[in-house]
């Protein structure tokens, strides 16, 4: 018995070895292409009409199987692919009918393809893409009532190569959340957001490049405050800055980061006589805008362009922001029942972040929404502030893998 079914065995082995063969051989057979699918992607975002573009995957990880196409308008064919079970990714950015960029994605997992020619639907959503935003923000200080290390992080959100050179950063007016809110002219309406004081990044035009992926800072004072003369329990180092808020206190000298253009304070384009820059360790609110291309924007000239709080007998002059200028918008508050005093449009931040405390080391991120290809982050932007960060995090430069520009100083 031992011998006959060794004689089986020996048999069995050329006819497996021929099996295998032509299973390989088949296997070749559909990797040329015997079998196509149909695609089509909806998506319900206002005055996005076309997925054409988008990158969709098929992997088949049983055979080792990879197929990467982009799809065009209406129904994608595809083909080239082997039956199997298939994860079925699609992603990209689209541009809707009124200029927002959207991130869109959609997926299908342990999918069988198992039939030529057959339709598959697959829904993707999207997330709004600004093409800048703030990824971070430091405003509470450090124990005991340091404040010098505050700073802003802007990340270019974009697929794109974006210049900072003229971008405006500006603080808004009333300095911390209230319930008693400016009464400003009836004539301007909704069309502005009001601020105290607004500067500008300099450069000629092309000085500053920030590509996709990367985030730049600007600090309040761009040096080491971990240091024994400042503040050791600092939770951050602010020398590697890109740029600073310097207001020519010698006490605090300038460090090497490119110090930010003054452009307005109470109708002036003077710095005044205060020693920093200083924005509330209780949560102020904060803008970056862009002036059209061929627009002038000069409050300090321009008397139109800014205005006095009619509900108060006080002289303080305010600049006025288009809100079609501004990028991004965050406001911050000290803690959850802030949100009752929102100063700022909801056009603009519907919510509002907090850290809870003054002085606590402690700040506040924005949520990551989606990953690029190269692993860089996509931030959310719903203009909600309360859904958009994580409060209370240590505050650090560069979190979730932003890269730092070419031209930062400390390269």
């Amino acid at each position: 018995m031992k011998y006959i079914k060794q004689i089986v065995a020996a048999l069995a082995v050329p006819l497996l070895l021929a099996g295998c063969k032509k299973i390989e051989e088949a296997r070749d057979a559909e990797t040329i292409g015997a079998y196509g699918v149909n695609i089509t992607a909806p998506v319900d975002i206002p005055g996005v009409t076309s997925t054409a573009g988008l990158k969709i995957v098929f992997e088949n990880f049983a055979e080792g199987f990879k197929l990467e196409k982009e799809l065009t308008a209406g129904t994608t064919k595809i083909e080239g692919l082997i039956p199997g079970m298939y994860s079925i990714n699609i992603s990209g950015r689209v541009e809707a009918a009124n200029g927002e960029v959207y991130y869109l994605n959609g997926a299908k997992i342990n999918y069988p393809i198992i039939k030529n020619n057959s339709a598959i639907e697959i829904p993707v959503s999207g997330l709004k893409v600004s093409p800048l935003v703030f990824s971070e923000i430091f405003f509470a200080g450090t124990n005991p009532f340091y404040f010098r290390n505050q700073f802003y992080e802007i990340y270019n959100n974009s697929d794109e190569t974006i210049y900072l050179d003229g971008l405006y950063f500006a603080n808004l007016t009333p300095a911390t959340a209230t319930t008693t809110l400016p009464t400003w002219p009836a004539e301007d309406g909704s069309n502005y957001a009001y601020a105290e004081r607004i500067w500008k990044i300099p450069g000629n035009g092309t000085t500053y490049p920030l590509q996709p992926g990367e985030s730049f800072s600007i600090a309040q004072w761009a040096a080491n405050h971990q240091l024994p003369q400042y503040s050791p329990t600092s939770p951050i180092n602010c020398f590697p800055a890109e740029f600073e808020f310097n207001m020519d206190n010698p006490n605090f000298p300038g460090q090497p980061a490119v110090d930010m253009t003054h452009v307005f304070y109470n109708a002036s384009a003077s710095k005044g006589t205060l020693p920093q820059y200083l924005v509330s360790v209780f949560g102020g609110a904060y803008v970056i805008f862009r002036v059209p291309e061929g627009e002038v924007y000069d409050p300090v000239n321009n008397a139109s362009l800014r205005t006095r709080n009619l509900g108060s007998t006080s002289t303080m002059q305010y600049a006025k922001i288009p809100i079609p200028y501004i990028l991004d918008a965050v406001e911050a508050g000290n803690n959850q029942n802030s949100i009752n005093a929102k100063r700022v449009p909801s056009v603009l931040d519907a919510g509002m972040t907090y850290v809870g405390a003054t002085y606590n080391s402690l700040g506040v991120a924005r949520k990551v929404g989606a990953t690029n290809a190269d692993g860089s982050p996509i931030y959310t932007d719903s203009n909600n502030s309360t859904d958009d960060f994580e409060r209370g995090v240590v505050p650090q430069f560069r979190r979730h893998g932003a890269k730092m520009p070419a031209w930062n100083h400390t390269k």
